[in-house]
């Protein structure tokens, strides 16, 4: 059997939460009684995107996709996450459902995968996965570095390179929770220059630390290519000041946390959502999380994490279409309290 686990996204426990009936999220029944049309079912039912191009077009026609500053690299604003989901180890099974939610983000246009060396397995089962669905090159990898001392830390992540099968070039590597930040990024930027990453920058998940992140942003922004920061609707602190620090310096935001560890669906659970979600394409509580979170004006992409396939659509929903405005993020922020 599966694992079930109290993901990043933290729907398990909460059955009821994503539409306040006794189906949970976007179900195969319930996305033909919604008539949601052909790209939500060929979601749910990935059998239907294998028949061919046009169906993977349509599948991706209206991803939102947001800038990253310093290039003008455009990003699907949904990515995925790896912490706990991917942790899996050796398990076949576990490894065998896992690559369906890899292959299913890949159609649904998703781009953008984030690990850690801190994940446990997470990062050898998202590299052989990526070679097992043959989307190695397809990808948008970031990892990061996390140990003391600037020689173990380029051990590290020549493990890590070498683990997500990219041992000469990822995407982007960060500085996980800011440790040793002054002797990483020295390393970091010379490795930029190398060309071993596009994009190098830092992160946090705790309030704790963000002093320590605007002191960074505020005297060398130059060496931040991207900020990874928890954000949500009910972790709102970072959205006072960071995010318009990083958006004045030009530096794109990743954004962790989006469902703040499941708080976010304890809140909702039993409730329907509001009517006025449906005019901006919310279907489910996680999508109406995740469009808050995208629709920041300095937000480029959010990385939610599941193993579950239903939940790998419905966050892929959170992604597409219309965006709340800022009249109606306020009534989102309302809504939840």
């Amino acid at each position: 059997m599966r694992r079930r686990t109290r993901e990043m996204d933290g729907r398990e426990g909460h059955e009821s939460a994503d539409t306040g009936g006794a189906d949970r999220g976007v179900t195969r029944r319930r996305v033909l009684e919604l008539g949601v049309g052909a790209l939500a079912a060929a979601a749910v039912t990935p059998e239907l995107l294998r028949g061919g191009s046009r169906s993977v077009m349509n599948a991706q026609a209206d991803v939102v996709m947001k800038r990253i500053p310093r290039s003008g690299e455009e990003i699907p604003a949904v990515g995925l996450g790896t912490w706990q989901t991917f942790d899996v180890g050796s398990d076949r099974t576990q490894r065998t459902a896992l690559a369906e939610v890899l292959r299913t983000f890949h159609r649904l246009g998703g781009q953008v995968v984030d690990s850690s060396p801190m994940y446990g397995t997470s990062q050898e089962v998202l590299g052989d996965l990526a070679v097992e669905t043959g989307l190695i090159s397809d990808l948008w990898v970031a990892t990061k570095v996390w140990i003391d001392g600037q020689s173990e830390g380029i051990d590290q992540m020549q493990r890590s390179m070498a683990l997500l099968q990219r041992p000469s070039h990822i995407e982007l590597m960060l500085v996980h929770n800011l440790r040793d930040v002054e002797v990483h990024l020295d390393t970091l930027e010379e490795w930029k220059a190398e060309g071993r990453f596009d994009y190098i920058g830092i992160t946090t998940s705790s309030n704790r630390q963000y002093g320590a992140v605007e002191a960074l942003l505020e005297a060398e922004p130059e060496r931040i290519d991207f900020l990874q920061i928890n954000y949500s609707l009910a972790e709102r602190a970072s959205g006072e000041r960071i995010l318009a620090m990083a958006e004045e310096r030009g530096i794109a935001v990743m954004i962790n946390r989006p469902f703040a560890g499941g708080r976010l669906f304890g809140a909702v659970r039993g409730r329907s959502l509001p009517e006025w979600a449906g005019s901006f394409g919310c279907e489910a509580w996680s999508q109406f999380f995740l469009k808050y979170v995208i629709s920041h004006p300095a937000v480029t992409c959010v990385i939610p994490a599941t193993s579950d396939p239903e939940h790998l659509v419905e966050n892929m929903g959170g992604g597409r279409g219309e965006l709340p405005d800022e009249a109606t993020r306020r009534l989102m922020e309302e809504a939840i309290g």
